[in-house]
């Protein structure tokens, strides 16, 4: 149900009448399966729908623009587009709306997202990448609202890169960086933030980029009016409008069910971008949204009449209809013909994928009921258990969730009872579970031979005169190193090109490697992600620089929402190994010695955390990731760089391994556990403890997800039987994660002969100053006095009160 793209070609008037009846085809099918949809959200088949009824039409201009090798990054209402461009059969469509886990049958996400969220395959089976410039792609949707923006602005740089760079091996990625990068976004979603930023940024690096707005007047219930300036996108972004000699974008404006004139301004626009790298916006005007937002509510309600009448009559259908006729291409009967088929054909397509969706299920169910029925037989319970049987077989369309239930209930009723088919049904439940466990929640990480625990530990080595150095200089001698040996590598940040980054960690690359590849960058933190994680899908090494950890939330719904359920919600289909850089911890004041970590590391699960105590092992962490494909923030100490280390004479080889802890000081008395700026201070605080008859053994933890893999530190517990995590993050903040992992995963309370204690920093962001630091952070003295308590309390002969 392809449409052909190449419309540049002589056509004879058989051939393109061929063409827009197949155009008219796909638009008709689209919108049955959107009102079909519909009536199965209402009937509670499935969950909830929104759909991309009114918005046809230019989306069948837009597929004809789109080539192999381009990128999507749409929205929830592209379902025309999908269906144009051969990625969405109405089978699939109603896989999506039923949530079908079978990605044959539901290739988006595998009932992962709502139906609506559009993704193609990046990477086969393995996880290896396959021939993006030999396929249409789609980078996976998202819900938020202008959540795809930041990531479309990658997906346009990668072609600049890939054009403009040379040494990079552009098989599977690139023909010359002919590739655009096309966006969508309802009209309403332009007031978000991270549209305008996205925009801004895009005119910047002069991009090949086409920014659709789907215009209907409404987001939600809300009147334009209440949305945009003007209530006219295009008209304030005029300004952006590129004149000669400056950067910027065309600006093109079409009505929405102006068929002709709709394939002429998408085929305008591609060529703009394709060939100039220029940004296009284009505004589509005057298009409608026959059944409103979602299937939550009515848009009669909010409608007027005079609104509802103009909506019927400019509907894109049936002004695309009307043209058909008008111009001979059709027949009334003709096309009333094509259209009682295209139902039929719509009709039978919901049937097939609700049939793929409940009929395993249904196995599922009778598999169970078979054998409670055999259990029911040898039980003392056995009427209760046949109740819970039949209540089980008389559900006509069971989900998942009423089977597992039913399996465990039974089981409460047979606790006491010692039988055969007891531990069938044990057996049946874990297997159960556990396929079920991988059915909705596999590749929160990458499950190929390139995740990151399949990198193993590199030391690094050192001349017998190895010369201590400002530990910056480790960083960027391992910089040069990696981009040295990686062509596909490329990092961009504020302060990161010319002055080589705010400690110097880059000092003289963007010189020795050209501004494509250490580049400066506005100051926009969430679109410096999104540029990381658009190259990143597009077989690019990127690493994007947040100056502070402070300013990573800028950019936290982007890493949250996006980056961290790449893999996850594409059923491991489509990866963004970006490495994110930042530094953070002790300085001074407010915003510049923030350590978010208990927020990140709950918000970010599918991104690797690492939190590496000096420069050497950042830079490990550093080459670790570039041979891996996963995500991952690395957190340098923001007071380490001119502290000194030792120079290494294999840089870009040596590897810090990702989920292990290392012990860094063996002692008897106590388990201090701690990461990052503060164990510097530990180690102080060691000293010193020494000297009164303290022993302490000084776990760094290096990564905090993963955390402590090998489980080294209850190992370290049973043999101190105490245990204080230390850290700057604010009370229950990683401290309570640390704590939660050890107590409970690995169990270490069976070896604690003492409680065990947390010493963070206030729940105050630090004060400005060094005293600030000192009264707002755990201090050497605090270390002492708090391992001192801990002691004293076992032995307070040896170890009176301090007060």
């Amino acid at each position: 149900m392809q449409t052909n793209p190449d419309l540049d070609k002589n056509l004879s008037f058989e051939d393109f009448k061929i063409e827009i009846l197949n155009d008219y085809k796909i638009a008709v099918t689209s919108r049955e399966c959107s009102l079909l949809g519909r009536r199965e959200v209402l009937t509670g088949k499935a969950k909830f729908g929104i759909f991309g009824d009114g918005k046809e039409i230019p989306q069948l201009a837009w597929a004809k623009a789109f080539k192999h090798g381009d990128f999507r990054s749409g929205y929830y209402r592209d379902q025309t587009f999908m269906m144009a461009i051969g990625e969405l059969s109405i089978q699939q469509f109603f896989a999506g709306l039923y949530a079908n886990t079978d990605l044959e049958e539901e290739p988006m996400s595998a009932g992962r997202q709502m139906g609506g969220h559009f993704a193609t395959h990046s990477l086969d089976d393995n996880g290896n990448w396959k021939d993006l410039t030999n396929q249409k792609n789609s980078s996976a949707d998202i819900s938020p609202t202008a959540g795809q923006m930041p990531r479309l602005l990658g997906l346009a740089q990668a072609s600049k890169i890939y054009r403009n760079v040379k040494g990079i091996d552009t098989t599977n990625f690139s023909d010359n960086g002919n590739e655009v990068a096309w966006g969508t976004i309802g009209n309403a979603s332009t007031s978000e933030g991270l549209f305008f930023e996205t925009i801004n940024a895009a005119g910047v690096l002069e991009v090949p980029m086409v920014m659709s707005v789907w215009d209907d007047e409404y987001g939600i219930s809300v009147h334009a009016k209440h949305q945009t300036t003007k209530e006219n996108i295009s008209e304030i972004l005029a300004g952006f409008q590129r004149e000669e000699g400056t950067n910027g974008y065309d600006i093109l404006k079409v009505k929405g069910w102006d068929y002709a004139n709709l394939v002429e301004t998408y085929q305008k626009a591609g060529k703009i971008a394709r060939e100039d790298h220029t940004p296009v916006l284009i505004h589509v005007t005057e298009l409608t949204q026959p059944q409103g937002h979602s299937t939550s509510g009515s848009h009669e309600r909010y409608k007027s009449q005079e609104r509802l009448q103009w909506e019927n009559e400019y509907d894109c259908n049936v002004k695309f209809r009307e043209w058909v006729l008008a111009n001979g291409f059709s027949t009334e009967e003709e096309l009333k013909n094509l259209e009682k088929s295209i139902k039929k054909q719509v009709r039978n397509g919901k049937k097939a994928a609700w049939s793929a969706f409940i009929n395993p299920i249904k196995e599922e169910q009778e598999e169970l009921i078979v054998l409670l029925n055999a259990i029911a037989e040898t039980s003392s319970n056995k009427n209760f258990i046949n109740k819970i049987a039949n209540d089980l077989a008389i559900i006509d369309e069971p989900i998942r969730k009423d089977v597992i239930s039913s399996a465990r209930k039974a089981l409460r009723y047979i606790i006491n009872e010692d039988s055969a088919e007891k531990a069938n049904l044990q057996d049946w439940i874990k297997n159960y579970i556990s396929v079920n466990e991988n059915r909705y929640g596999s590749y929160l990480h990458s499950q190929s031979d390139s995740n990151v625990l399949e990198c193993f530990e590199e030391l690094p080595t050192y001349d017998v005169n190895a010369e201590d150095v400002d530990a910056r200089l480790i960083l960027r001698d391992n910089f040069d190193a990696i981009f040295s040996k990686y062509p596909e590598a490329l990092v961009f940040g504020e302060d990161a090109g010319h002055i080589g980054d705010v400690n110097q960690g880059l000092e003289g690359l963007q010189e020795k490697y050209g501004e494509l590849r250490v580049a400066d960058v506005g100051i926009r933190e969430a679109s410096i992600l999104g540029q990381g994680i658009g190259l990143a899908m597009r077989g690019l090494r990127p690493i994007a620089e947040i100056q502070y950890l402070d300013y990573i939330l800028y950019a936290l719904q982007i890493m949250s929402d996006d980056l961290a359920t790449v893999q996850y919600r594409t059923k491991g289909r489509q990866k963004a190994p970006l490495i994110i850089r930042t530094r953070g911890h002790r300085l001074e004041g407010i915003w510049h010695s923030g350590s978010q970590m208990g927020g990140l590391i709950h918000l970010l699960r599918g991104i690797h955390i690492l939190v590496p105590r000096n420069m050497t092992k950042a830079a490990g962490f550093y080459n670790t990731l570039l041979e891996c494909d996963e995500p991952a923030l690395i957190v340098e100490c923001l007071n380490g760089y001119r502290l000194k280390e030792k120079m290494p004479n294999n840089l870009g080889e040596f590897k810090t391994p990702i989920g292990l802890v290392e012990t860094i000081k063996e002692g008897t008395d106590i388990t201090l556990v701690s990461y990052g700026s503060t164990l510097r201070l530990i180690e102080e605080a060691a000293r010193e403890l020494l000297q009164v008859g303290i022993d302490v053994e000084i776990i760094d933890c290096q990564s905090l997800l993963p955390f402590d893999l090998n489980h080294d530190i209850v190992k370290s517990i049973t043999k101190t039987n105490r245990l204080l995590v230390i850290d700057e993050d604010v009370p229950g903040g990683a401290s309570a994660y640390i704590l939660q992992e050890i107590l409970e995963r690995q169990n270490a309370y069976e070896f604690l002969d003492s409680k065990p204690h947390t010493l963070t920093a206030k729940p105050h962001r630090p004060a400005y100053g060094s005293d600030g630091d000192y009264f707002s952070k755990p201090s050497t003295e605090d270390i002492f006095e708090k391992v001192y308590s801990i002691i004293h309390e076992v032995n307070p002969e040896d170890f009176p009160a301090l007060y």
